[in-house]
């Protein structure tokens, strides 16, 4: 992550024409790193090494499909360039903020399990596939935050009580399916007997 005092951007514009597949691809792109838009076909991100070797895929494919590009090297100081720094802040807090607001859906979807004693291993799995979903959005927001906005901590915060919950879960189901009254001292599975032991056998 960089910091604020940090002036370097790279001004990019980039034109599709009428390609519909490419618009798309390259909206999705620039977004995911994070871009502001100055206009539908120019943006502005950090002068990163991340930045400019995600890049680096992008442009070649607007060329080799017809677009045009310009990928310029910019210098912006004073008031403009704290306004696109609280721009970049502003915007990965409400990312933040969005999986913040999911987390105690899942803590209350574990808390009603386990309270109907319905901790199983295939509510562990469901669990699990969501707490991987948080986790990937969270680490795409991160990838993005390039000024460490302040709700990243809170986020991170949440999904680790989100970990910290499902390690509880599967410690439950582990225990309901494994139950001390499934393990009879008396019965051969457990004493051994009826059990032949057959010397060098491979």
């Amino acid at each position: 992550m960089t910091t604020s005092a940090r002036v370097g951007w790279q001004l990019v514009s980039i034109t599709t024409g009428k390609e519909a597949t490419l618009r798309v691809y390259v909206w999705r792109q620039l977004r995911r790193l994070g871009a502001v838009y100055l206009h539908k076909s120019v943006c502005l991100l950090p002068d990163e090494p991340v930045v400019r070797d995600a890049l680096r895929p992008i442009l070649a494919r607007v060329r080799a499909q017809g677009g045009t590009v310009r990928n310029l090297l910019i210098r912006i100081e004073g008031p403009d360039h704290d306004a696109l720094v609280t721009e970049q802040r502003t915007a990965r807090d409400e990312e933040y903020r969005e999986v913040i607001e999911r987390v105690p859906s899942f803590l209350a979807e574990i808390a009603m399990e386990t309270a109907r004693g319905r901790a199983t291993y295939a509510e562990v799995e469901e669990s699990e596939a969501d707490l991987e979903r948080f986790e990937k959005w969270l680490t795409a927001i991160s990838a993005r935050d390039y000024f460490d906005a302040s709700a990243g901590v809170e986020a991170r915060a949440a999904v680790q009580r989100c970990r910290d919950a499902l390690t509880g879960f599967e410690a439950a189901a582990l225990a309901a399916e494994f139950d001390d009254t499934d393990t009879d001292t008396d019965s051969p599975a457990a004493t051994g007997a009826g059990l032949t032991v057959v010397e060098g056998a491979t």
